[in-house]
C-alpha cells in the first residue's frame, strides 16, 4: 500500500468524498449543519416492543427493515461505561430480598434496586442506594473496579478494532462513547446524596472525577493506536425539567477540569491531526441553560430535547445555528393521534430540514403507551423527508 493511500485511510487521513458510503456522506453532512439535507432516520430507543407484538408488529423482519431506518454512518467505541460506571470486574448482581411482587436487587454497578419480581429491564425501577457512601466505602467498594491497568479491559481491544477498519475505510465516523462525569457520580453516590457531597466532601467528588479521567486516558489512548476518533460522545443528563440539578460555577469546578484534560489529550494522540474532533452532549431535561456552558469546552451535537421539559428544537435550532440537535420529537404527542403527529412533524421537520444539521428521533426511548399504528404513521411521514 502506497503512501499517499495510506494517508487517507480513514485513520492517518480523511476517506476521500468518492471512497465514502451514502451513510457516512449523509452523517457528516448534517454534523456539518448542510440546509437541505436529508434526515438520517434512526430511533433513540423502545419500551414498546412487547407491547406493538400483541399490536401485529411481525417479529421476523429486523426492526432497521421494518421501520426503513438508515445505514449506519458511524462506529461506535466502547469500555467506559454508559449510565454507569465501568466497572471491571463488575459487582455481583443478586436478589437481596423477596418482596411480594417485587424484588430488592444488587445490580452489576453496586446499586440496591426495587424491581418488579422476574424482570429487571424495559421499565424505571426504584434505587433504593448506591455504593458511595463516603471515602472509605469509595475506595473499599469501587474505586479498585475502576483500575485502568486491569488487563481484562483491553482482552478484545485489538482484535475489536481490526474488525472496525473496514468501516472506517468507508469513511464511517468513529464515535467513542462513555459515561459523563455527573451520571457517572450519580451512579455512584445516588441523585440526591450527591448534590450534599458537593458541598460536604469535595475532596471525595474530586478522587472520583480523577480516577473517571485516569481510566479514559487508558483506555482512550488504546484505542487511539488504532483509529482516530472523530466524536467523543458523554452520556450526562445533568439537567431536570427545570434546569441544571448544579450551577454552572460547580460544573467548572468539579467537571470541566477533567474534561478539557480528556479532549486535549485526545486532539493530541489522533492518528490523524486534522480531524476535528466533535463533542456530544445528552442530557434529559430543561437542557437550554446549559447550552452555552457546555460551549466553553466546545460542545458540536446534543441530545435528546425533551419536549415535556419545554424544549422546543425548531427555537433552539434558531437561537444556536452552529449546534448539531438530535431528538426533539414528543413521546406524548406519538401516543396521541395521527393527526397529531402529522401537525409536530408539519412544524418540525421542514423548518429543520431547511436549517440542516437535525436528526430527529423521540425525545427518549418510545413508551408502551405509543400505539404500533401510530409509530408506523410517524414512520411513513418521516420517511418523507429521507
Amino acid at each position: 500500500m502506497t503512501g499517499v493511500t495510506m494517508s487517507m485511510d480513514g485513520i492517518q487521513g480523511m476517506v476521500p468524498r468518492e471512497q465514502m458510503c451514502d451513510a457516512a456522506k449523509l452523517l457528516r453532512n448534517t454534523y456539518a449543519i448542510t440546509p437541505g439535507e436529508p434526515f438520517i432516520q434512526r430511533e433513540f430507543g423502545f419500551y414498546c416492543l412487547e407491547r406493538w407484538a400483541e399490536q401485529g408488529m411481525p417479529q421476523d423482519v429486523p426492526r432497521d427493515e421494518l421501520f426503513e431506518y438508515s445505514s449506519r454512518g458511524g462506529v461506535s467505541l466502547g469500555g467506559l461505561g454508559w449510565c454507569e460506571a465501568a466497572f471491571s470486574p463488575a459487582f455481583e448482581e443478586r436478589v437481596l430480598e423477596d418482596r411480594g411482587e417485587h424484588e430488592l436487587v444488587q445490580d452489576f454497578a453496586g446499586r440496591h434496586v426495587l424491581c418488579f419480581k422476574g424482570r429487571r429491564s424495559g421499565f424505571m425501577p426504584e434505587y433504593v442506594d448506591h455504593p458511595v457512601k463516603d471515602m472509605k466505602t469509595w475506595v473499599e467498594d469501587c474505586k479498585w473496579r475502576l483500575d485502568p491497568t486491569s488487563l481484562e479491559r483491553y482482552a478484545d481491544l485489538d482484535a475489536n478494532m481490526e474488525k472496525r477498519k473496514p468501516a472506517i475505510a468507508e469513511g464511517m465516523m468513529v464515535v467513542q462513547g462513555m459515561v459523563g462525569g455527573y451520571m457517572y457520580l450519580r451512579s455512584l453516590i445516588g441523585p440526591g446524596d450527591l448534590l450534599y457531597k458537593f458541598y460536604d466532601e469535595p475532596e471525595l467528588i474530586h478522587d472520583c472525577m480523577q480516577t473517571w479521567l485516569e481510566l479514559a486516558q487508558s483506555v482512550i489512548a488504546r484505542h487511539q493506536e488504532h483509529v482516530t476518533i472523530d466524536e467523543l460522545f458523554l452520556a450526562e443528563d445533568i439537567c431536570y425539567n427545570h434546569g441544571l440539578l448544579i450551577s454552572p460555577d460547580m460544573m467548572r469546578e468539579f467537571l470541566f477540569p477533567y474534561y478539557q484534560e480528556l479532549i486535549i489529550s485526545i486532539k493530541d494522540r489522533q492518528l490523524d491531526k486534522n480531524r476535528h474532533l466533535y463533542l456530544q452532549i445528552d442530557t434529559d431535561g430543561w437542557a437550554v441553560p446549559t447550552i452555552p456552558v457546555y460551549q466553553e469546552l466546545g460542545m458540536d451535537v446534543m441530545s435528546p430535547f425533551e419536549v415535556a421539559s419545554g424544549c422546543d428544537v425548531v427555537a433552539i435550532g434558531k437561537q444556536y445555528p452552529g449546534l448539531v440537535l438530535t431528538g426533539g420529537l414528543d413521546k406524548r404527542t406519538l401516543a396521541e393521534s395521527k393527526d397529531a403527529i402529522d401537525k409536530m412533524v408539519d412544524r418540525i421537520f421542514p423548518a429543520m430540514q431547511a436549517r440542516g444539521g437535525y436528526i430527529p428521533t423521540c425525545d427518549h426511548g418510545v413508551p408502551e403507551e405509543v400505539p404500533y399504528e401510530n409509530y408506523l404513521h410517524y414512520r411513513k411521514r418521516a420517511l418523507e423527508f429521507a
